[in-house]
């Protein structure tokens, strides 16, 4: 026979957590009084001492749910800020693509620009060129020209 003390020392709880089970277990009429304490028979220990345990499994399992259940939602948590972070860079690679497409066009343009302008220069040089042919052919090139200025040294031997 142990007393209430005993046993909530054992189990490492109060008497009072002790005195409460042996209440929700319906003991304290079977219970017998030793002196100003209680005395407690071996299956009233096992029961007291079972009712804790299975307190304590119940405590362990709602701490591992919740602990579980906080996991999963720091879990989530993580999954929504990656899923904003892949939305807002998919939105940037797409205005991207589009500024490489646009700068792509410009490329061309300018490209296809820069080619009718070499040919442009191309036939105003072969142009150019003809007509100078063609005036030192027919001798007017010297017409053009306008007389050239001497010094005073090259009229003294001028005739």
């Amino acid at each position: 026979m142990k007393t209430i003390r005993q046993i909530a020392d054992e189990i490492g709880v109060s008497k009072t957590a002790v005195s409460k089970q042996i209440a929700n277990l319906g003991l304290r009429s079977g219970l017998r009084k030793n002196g100003n304490q209680f005395a407690i028979d071996e299956h009233q220990e096992a029961l007291i001492k079972q009712a804790f345990s299975e307190k304590s499994q119940t405590e362990i399992a709602n701490q591992s749910q919740t602990k579980t259940q906080t996991e999963n939602h720091e879990v989530g948590d993580l999954v929504c800020v990656l899923q904003a972070t892949i939305d807002t860079l998919q939105e940037q690679l797409e205005v991207k693509d589009r500024q490489i497409e646009q700068q792509a066009q410009t490329i061309t343009r300018l490209t296809d620009a820069l080619a009718a302008a070499q040919q442009t220069a191309a036939a105003a040089q072969a142009l150019h060129a003809g007509t100078i042919q063609q005036q030192l052919l027919t001798g007017e090139a010297g017409a053009d020209q306008p007389e050239q200025k001497r010094g005073w040294f090259s009229k003294l031997f001028r005739g």
